[in-house]
């Protein structure tokens, strides 16, 4: 069910500015390791907001924090 919530925030965060900034993304990320680990489910909507996300949208600690999730839970 998670995953579930990640795609309402998801599509309320894009709704709002069109891209994502560094609160939104930890508060997806928080949601999907509310239950200490991210599941395929939760891997395919952290995949669909990345796919969205223009490295020039947004701020440079926020597209890397992008790529350091990416890479430490295989994205």
């Amino acid at each position: 069910m998670g995953w579930r919530t990640m795609v309402f925030t998801a599509k309320n965060i894009f709704a709002d500015d069109g891209t994502v900034d560094m609160a939104e993304l930890n508060f997806i990320l928080g949601l999907a390791l509310r239950d200490g680990k991210i599941d395929d489910d939760e891997k395919t909507v952290l995949r669909n907001v990345f796919e969205k996300v223009k490295e020039e949208e947004v701020s440079p600690a926020t597209w890397q924090r992008i790529q350091e999730i990416r890479k430490e839970f295989a994205i």
